[in-house]
């Protein structure tokens, strides 16, 4: 029997976001002020223009900070000031991409800013549970055909993939130093690849695609035949809903959990685009580019069967129906829909439907 995130617990719930003005970070907050949680971000702004962020109000419903991860003193007070019960740490430079052309940043935001947010947790006597959002290329990939679990190897051959690892390590001394002592439970969650509406991110397969169809232009693929564990963006933010839920009541509980798709849905990069291609219309087309570009793992998937187990989670909407609300979000957006609203209704949707294979 799946369990369904609860409401009634998040009700009134003081929780702090950090990455609040990022993808997931914008459609988690809504989420959270759907259920009536009281909602503090810290963020830089939104990196992209459009952004989900402002596309859909999402600053309306909660207290928005704009601040560095990597400024400590700032987000240190943030913290204290804000008293959260719960954390969600999603802050982070997340592409591979640019994770080549400066690596310097990306090491600094993601490992140095992590140890800022628990430092920072650590003085601050009101946290009870931590997630924080590290990656499923966090693992050390040999590409070999099963997928991972959580006690594989971290690794990382690219500095992204390398400055999750250190995330996970930083989070692991935190957690065995000081916070389990003081009583607050931390784990850590690694998703893979999102897509969903409102992702502008340069170099992201989904959103590459969805550009190129707005304008009538054939789209360009990297690497067509990577295999990457696709899900729409609610998939993996139900599993941290849930994995907080249970961190509040469970503090001993597992350090790691994969929230991953179904098998059935590990495809190729190509098999994604026809998909896509097929469920926008209007004879849309993409081709592989020409261009050599810095290595990507070709395969990699992900074991979630622990998170099923002991959280009851599990993925609710087929790929197809994942690609065909990404569209819809994106058509309406195209179209001035109010994306505030449209944005919540497509949550609701997804709780309804979780709801129905009860």
């Amino acid at each position: 029997m799946e369990n369904l995130v609860n409401p009634a617990f998040w009700k009134g719930k003081r929780v702090f976001i950090t990455g609040h003005t990022g993808f997931k970070g914008s459609w988690l907050s809504l989420w959270l002020q759907k259920m009536g949680a009281t909602v503090a971000g810290y963020a830089l702004p939104p990196g992209t223009n459009p952004s989900l962020f402002k596309v859909a109000d999402v600053t309306r419903g909660m207290n928005s900070i704009i601040g560095d991860i990597r400024d400590f003193d700032t987000l240190q007070k943030s913290v204290t000031a804000s008293q959260p019960e719960i954390v969600f740490h999603l802050a982070a430079q997340a592409l591979v991409g640019e994770g080549y052309r400066d690596p310097l940043g990306t090491f600094s935001t993601n490992v140095q800013g992590t140890a800022n947010l628990l430092e920072a947790v650590r003085k601050a006597p009101s946290v009870r549970a931590v997630v924080v959002v590290t990656s499923d290329k966090c693992y050390g990939n040999k590409e070999w055909p099963w997928p991972y679990r959580e006690n594989e190897a971290l690794g990382g051959h690219d500095p992204y993939s390398s400055s999750k690892a250190c995330a996970e390590l930083v989070t692991a001394a935190y957690r065995q130093s000081f916070l389990t002592e003081a009583g607050v439970a931390v784990a850590t969650a690694r998703a893979g690849n999102v897509f969903g509406g409102g992702d502008w991110s340069a170099n992201r397969l989904i959103p590459d695609l969805l550009a190129a169809f707005s304008q009538n232009q054939t789209a360009q693929l990297r690497r067509p035949n990577a295999v990457r564990p696709w899900q729409h963006v609610l998939e993996p933010l139900a599993g941290y809903l849930l994995l907080a839920e249970h961190l509040s009541t469970k503090p001993t509980t597992n350090a790691a959990w994969n929230f991953g798709p179904n098998e059935q849905d590990c495809l190729p990069a190509g098999a994604i685009a026809d998909r896509l291609a097929k469920l926008w219309g209007d004879d849309a087309a993409w081709e592989q580019e020409a261009h050599a570009f810095p290595h990507e793992a070709g395969l990699l998937r992900l074991d979630s069967s622990l998170a099923r187990r002991q959280l009851g989670w599990q993925p609710c909407w087929s790929l197809d129906s994942a690609l065909a609300a990404t569209i819809s979000w994106h058509k309406n957006w195209l179209t001035v829909t109010n994306m505030r609203d449209y944005t919540l209704g497509q949550i609701e949707k997804y709780i309804t439907d979780e709801l129905a294979k009860q």
